[in-house]
């Protein structure tokens, strides 16, 4: 299978309170995480806008992980701190390209 992508948009002015929030809901619990990797972004062009990238193995993966009861309880705190509703993109990952992956020779 694929890898798979999920993109979370969202605006907000108590950032500080969500990255305090996140930072249990990612470690512990009672099933582990299955994310590969989480990048937090902030918006240069449009302050208070920020995106959540989320890498998983498979679409599946990611089903799995938004079943957890702490990612639940956290997307529903972390909406709560929101300007408006965030936007979910949910991508199949088509090809990747790493750069400095070859070496010189």
């Amino acid at each position: 299978m694929a890898r798979f992508v999920q993109i979370i948009e969202f605006r907000t002015s108590r950032i500080e309170e969500i990255e305090a929030l996140g930072r249990p809901s990612r470690t512990e619990g009672s099933t582990a995480p299955t994310f590969l990797r989480i990048l937090a972004t902030a918006d240069r062009d449009h302050p208070g806008t920020y995106l959540t990238i989320v890498e998983f193995e498979s679409y599946d993966s990611a089903m799995e992980n938004s079943n957890r009861p702490e990612t639940s309880d956290f997307a529903a705190k972390m909406a709560a701190l929101c300007d408006s509703p965030p936007v979910f993109r949910n991508l199949d990952v088509m090809w990747e390209d790493t750069a400095g992956a070859a070496e010189d020779s």
